[in-house]
């Protein structure tokens, strides 16, 4: 952590990460007799650059229990708060800002006006960003990573496997194929209603597997959650894989995944479409 505060980029540290920026650069955190949890009053008493233009009197949102007492030599202690000698610190010249208190949560009303102050002021960033950007950027990657080639999709219905679908669809649009395995375990018409939406609406190329009968047997007798989540899985790998060998010159797969759970599962790369 010390490494990173001296490679002399910004760094705003929040909560926690103020406390560490503390302790590393030797001001004083201690362990309070009363934390601050919830809705606390701030009190701004230098503005410096990260509370510039901000009321010098306004609530926060606060939860921990140790709190600094003393900022590092060559900090300014910009802020405190009902329970925080020191809420808000900064030095400059350093690049180095801390807040104790949560700047994300709905109940720090300038919270946002905090971290627009350091992003734009001090890191020099242009709030371009828009799920817009977004969706032609990826667009764009998919098509030249695709090309010509033909794409298959395991479609669940749920957020993560929708969009990705959508996103490819968009970019590639009859190259890909979805296969919506229906297992029978889902909300009553939530199928078909799937299938209305891909088919019907989306016009995406879409191959149906019903699997109730098949999945309702294997599970026919088991009790454990555990055991019931892995005949599941193994049985929808299955089904997938015969439905996706039925499809010709398939050259990609599209995992609609959150980039977290490739982490947690221990995935790397391969060849699939990360949409």
């Amino acid at each position: 952590y010390r490494q990173l505060l001296e490679l002399g980029i910004p760094v705003l540290g929040i909560c926690y990460g103020m406390q560490a920026m503390v302790l590393n650069l030797g001001g004083r955190v201690e362990s309070a007799e009363v934390g601050e949890f919830g809705r606390s009053h701030l009190t701004v008493r230098e503005e410096g650059q990260l509370l510039r233009d901000l009321p010098h009197e306004q609530s926060c949102w606060m939860s921990h229990r140790d709190t600094v007492y003393e900022a590092p030599p060559g900090f300014t202690a910009l802020a405190s708060s009902t329970e925080s000698p020191v809420a808000a610190l900064e030095a400059p010249d350093r690049k180095l800002y801390g807040i104790q208190f949560h700047p994300e949560v709905v109940h720090t009303p300038y919270g946002t006006d905090v971290l627009r102050r350091f992003l734009d002021d001090i890191c020099g960033c242009s709030m371009e960003w828009s799920a817009a950007s977004v969706i032609d950027e990826q667009v764009a990657r998919i098509r030249e990573q695709v090309g010509q080639g033909r794409v298959i999709c395991g479609l669940s219905g749920g957020v993560d496997s929708s969009v990705a679908a959508l996103l490819v669809h968009k970019a590639i649009g009859d190259q890909l194929t979805c296969v919506f395995v229906d297992h029978g375990l889902m909300r009553k018409n939530e199928g078909e209603q799937v299938v209305a939406a891909f088919r019907d609406h989306f016009h995406v190329p879409l191959v149906v597997a019903d699997a109730k009968d098949r999945f309702l047997d294997r599970l026919k007798g088991v009790t454990d959650p555990e055991q019931k989540r892995k005949i599941i899985g193994a049985e929808f790998i299955r089904v997938f894989e015969e439905e996706a060998a039925k499809i010709e010159d398939v050259k990609y797969l599209v995992q609609g995944t959150l980039y977290s759970d490739v982490i947690e599962s221990g995935g790397g790369h391969g060849g699939a479409v990360a949409a």
